[in-house]
């Protein structure tokens, strides 16, 4: 017979961003739980508003199900004494199973003896193993915690019920000085404490009282509320994924609303109007069917539609105090003069040990230098980047950025337009803090990509040589974002600049703010977000390319594509294990000896000779493919025809350096013989 079982934890108020993956945590350790317990269930639902994380389980079995297992021991020679008692070892073994001497039995595998016993445990009932639930609870993990009255015990918030029901039946369980029952609470200000009938009135018990337990529900509809007021107002809504996650996050009880302001605040920058809409008053933006931003939003109330206007009128108030701000630092960040803001960033600290802004700027300005070279930038261009690299970080100091940090780059591209900058310079000011996240929209100009490489390079390295450097999850001034960027914007420009030599030539610069260090802590890493970039490639592909002589950031993650295609046709195997062959000879090679044709001594080394001196690999990384396992006859037939390690020390040595020729070849697309292909 199965069962439905509800465990809802009821909370103080949870932060919007941590509602939804703690539902998921939560579901993920149920059925994790259920599953070490040996207690069958057919399905798992979970729930979650800002003051509740709850979970359903379907189909539960009334008990775990029976467990047989065979457990090996020791040898019989260490199990028995010469008299053939059995000795501590053999007691200690069973023991540690829960069973006695009398239990065991022995086995022969390959012409020895062993101890074996078997253990057959009877299921418990569904019950009894459910008194574990406050463990699954107590580990759920959050990115912050608290301890509350008397409690030693952080949590993300204080906790207020405990529901615990099995079908129809409140099961006695306690979680931080709470005893669990059917109690739950229903909205804050609509609701009241109500009584979950069973696990399967769960969502209409709630729904009574105000609150929509199921999170898509209430994404639905937040929704379809936003839809009915673009039919209503022909208007059109961004309904972005991030804000209506967050929306739902902070209601209950969704209704839609939608608001205005005076028309006067769309002189304003559009970028401030929509920064204090979405990012500080969490409301979505409205726009006429011609995508032209309109003097209105759309919030979404905790609760229903009785006196909707005070609300509307609340939060019009609310924003009109924000949009104000923004029109006056419009108004008198257009006073500044930027290179009076420039100056002002040598008072301003980038890091207490690396030195100021102005100094982070002047790094990076002669990196941006190099860089523009190297990706073979137009005179006009190059011009650009050494403008922009002299400015980029000046709307730091100004009134809007301040108060609307989220704007940094934005407002930098508007300030530096109206000073008469370049719109290549003004574009790259805005650029270079691109990308902003692991997924993150990339620099569209040549001229933004190489300041924004130039930045984040001089940030990594600074950071570095001051033994700032990433451990474990710990990330506080965010480098691997920032060099997760750089390695995006080398693929997607395509520039083929080896990282190692500009990392060296970076070393070989001299400023008088800071000198450079830990270079191969900054290659080591550089080279751990390439091979996050080659996403699911095979870990013994991602070695291979990585443990290469190149150190291009796209020709690496293009032959990390190319060989996982490569890997899938027929003749993978065979030209990879005559190249593995290759490299595994060449790492004895004397590096000082040049090939000599005189001692050649058959036709097959003569071939091979012939094949390495024609090889040239150019072209795409699947093209250079092809030519290396073309090869795979010709090398096969050297092995079968040639003893590499021959006597004759002078003959040895010059076979050793052929190969050697051939996998420094071979080398620049991948290490071979780091492949599997069994």
């Amino acid at each position: 017979m199965v069962k439905n079982l509800l465990i809802e934890l009821g909370l103080e108020e949870l932060p919007a961003y941590v509602v939804t993956p703690s539902e998921k945590q939560l579901g993920e350790k149920m059925a994790a739980f259920l599953t070490d317990n040996r207690l069958a269930f057919e399905g798992i639902q979970t729930f979650s508003t800002p003051r509740r994380l709850a979970v359903r389980v379907t189909g539960l079995a009334d008990a775990q199900t029976d467990l047989t297992e065979d457990f090996k021991g020791p040898a019989k020679k260490i199990a028995l004494d010469s008299d053939g008692n059995f000795t501590k070892a053999a007691e200690g073994f069973v023991r540690g199973k829960g069973l006695t001497t009398a239990d065991i039995r022995f086995e022969e595998i390959k012409g020895e003896e062993y101890v074996y016993v078997t253990k057959n445990e009877a299921g418990k009932p569904a019950k009894e193993v459910l008194a574990g639930v406050p463990e699954v609870l107590a580990s759920l993990t959050f990115p912050v915690s608290m301890h509350w009255a008397k409690n030693s015990f952080e949590y993300i918030r204080p906790v207020h019920t405990l529901t615990v029901l099995l079908d129809d039946e409140a099961l006695e369980l306690d979680f931080l000085d709470i005893h669990s029952g059917r109690v739950s609470r229903g909205h804050r200000f609509l609701g009241q404490e109500t009584e979950i009938a069973s696990a399967d009135s769960y969502e209409a018990d709630l729904r009574s009282q105000f609150v929509i337990a199921d999170a898509k529900e209430r994404e639905n509809m937040i929704v379809e509320q936003i839809k009915a007021i673009e039919t209503e107002q022909n208007v059109q809504v961004e309904i972005d994924e991030g804000l209506l996650n967050e929306v739902l996050n902070l209601v209950e009880y969704p209704t839609a609303f939608m608001g205005s302001f005076d028309e006067k605040y769309l002189d304003v920058p559009e970028e401030v109007l929509v920064t204090s809409m979405k990012n500080h008053q969490r409301y979505f933006v409205v726009r006429d069917q011609a995508g032209k931003l309109m003097p209105n939003f759309i919030s979404v109330r905790n609760g229903n539609a009785e006196h909707i206007e005070n609300v509307v009128k609340g939060n019009e108030k609310v924003l009109v105090a924000r949009l104000e701000d923004g029109e006056f630092f419009w108004r008198e960040d257009q006073k500044l003069q930027i290179a009076d803001l420039v100056a002002k960033l040598a008072n301003v600290t980038f890091h207490e040990k690396i030195g100021s802004l102005a100094e982070h700027m002047n790094r990076a300005q002669v990196i941006a230098a190099s860089l523009a070279k190297q990706a073979g930038l137009s005179a006009e261009e190059t011009a650009a980047v050494d403008r922009a690299s002299q400015i980029y970080k000046f709307d730091l100091l100004t009134g809007m950025v301040g108060e609307f940090d989220e704007l940094q780059g934005i407002m930098g591209e508007k300030y530096a337009l109206l000073a008469g900058e370049d719109k290549a310079v003004a574009a790259a000011i805005r650029e270079h803090y691109l990308p902003n996240s692991a997924e993150g929209e990339l620099p569209e100009t040549k001229v933004g990509a190489v300041l924004a490489l130039a930045d984040k390079l001089d940030t990594l390295l600074s950071f570095f040589s001051v033994g700032l450097i990433p451990s474990g999850s710990n990330d506080p001034y965010a480098l691997r974002r920032a060099t997760q960027g750089i390695v995006r914007i080398l693929d997607a420009f395509g520039w083929t600049i080896p990282m190692d030599e500009l990392v060296d030539s970076l070393y070989a610069l001299s400023f008088d703010s800071l000198t450079y260090d830990n270079k191969a802590e900054v290659i080591s890493f550089i080279k751990a977000r390439v091979d996050k970039m080659m996403g699911k490639t095979p870990k013994d592909i991602k070695e291979a390319v990585l443990a290469g002589s190149t150190f291009v950031v796209p020709e690496m993650l293009a032959a990390a594509e190319a060989l996982v295609a490569a890997s899938q046709t027929d003749g993978y195997k065979a030209a990879v294990e005559s190249l593995s062959r290759v490299f595994n000879l060449a790492e004895k090679a004397d590096a000082t000896v040049a090939v000599d044709s005189s001692l050649f001594e058959n036709d097959s080394e003569k071939a091979l000779a012939e094949a390495i001196s024609s090889l040239t690999l150019t072209g795409s990384v699947s093209e250079k493919l092809v030519k290396l396992f073309a090869l795979s006859p010709v090398i096969d037939a050297f092995f079968d025809n040639t003893m590499v390690m021959a006597d004759d020390e002078a003959v040895k040595a010059n076979r050793l350096a052929l190969l050697a020729s051939l996998a420094s070849k071979a080398n620049t697309v991948a290490t071979f013989n780091q492949l599997n292909t069994k």
